[in-house]
This record gives structure tokens, C-alpha cells and sequence, in this order.
């Protein structure tokens, strides 16, 4: 069931810009943990403020665009901290941490309103 719309799409958004900007210093992220959340609360702000949804600031990349590298990396959070366990130490925290974040982006695309794209960007 889709029940967010763009908008509300584009707040939660904004929120998990701050909440990965944040998880560092809350859940104690350090190395390559604490890289990688910084690195991805940039690119996050950076494709929400270019995304053409009600609380995009440029607005030019399309909202299925957007929710297309949201599920890949969502579905990339959740595996990817486990399978190079052996290459990288994110530790127990961190791949705890990045599979429950990758969780709520494929949660967050799964109940997105992609349709209602048309209709709310001139909002």
C-alpha cells in the first residue's frame, strides 16, 4: 500500500539526512562506520535537494530516479555490512546500524506514492 506521499516522502528524507549525519557521534560509529554514514547523509542531502518532489530546492532529478537509488541502496545497507565483514570493520554497531537504515529506505520505498510524482511537484 503506497501511503506516502511525495511530500511526506521528502520529510522523512530531510530526517534521515540528520539521522545519518548524527549516528557517529549516537551510536559511537568510528572508522569506516563513521566515514560512510557522513558520506551518505551528503549524497542523501544532495539527491533530496535535487529532486523534483514537493521539498526538492532544484528539482531535476525525477522522483523515480530518486527512489530507484533509494531501494539499491537500501538493499545494498542491509547486505553489504555483512558480507565484507572480513574486508572492512564496521563492527557489531555499525552493521547493525547500516542493515536497520537500509531496512527503513526499502520500508520507505516500499510505501511511497511514486505515481502522485506528477500531481505534487508543481506544489
Amino acid at each position: 500500500m503506497k501511503v506516502l506521499s511525495p511530500r511526506i516522502h521528502g520529510v522523512i528524507d530531510y530526517i534521515s539526512v540528520v539521522a545519518l549525519a548524527l549516528a557517529p557521534t549516537l551510536f559511537g560509529l568510528q572508522g569506516i562506520s563513521a566515514m560512510l554514514a557522513y558520506a551518505l547523509a551528503a549524497v542523501h542531502l544532495i539527491m533530496t535537494v535535487l529532486t523534483a518532489f514537493p521539498l526538492g530546492l532544484i528539482r531535476l532529478i525525477p522522483l523515480k530516479l530518486h527512489g530507484l537509488v533509494e531501494i539499491i541502496v537500501g538493499v545494498s545497507l542491509v547486505a553489504l555490512p555483512w558480507a565484507l565483514a572480513g574486508v572492512l570493520d564496521f563492527g557489531n554497531v555499525g552493521r547493525i546500524f547500516y542493515s536497520g537504515f537500509g531496512g527503513v529506505l526499502i520500508a520507505v520505498w516500499l510505501a511511497t506514492d511514486y505515481v502522485a510524482e506528477a500531481h505534487t511537484a508543481q506544489a
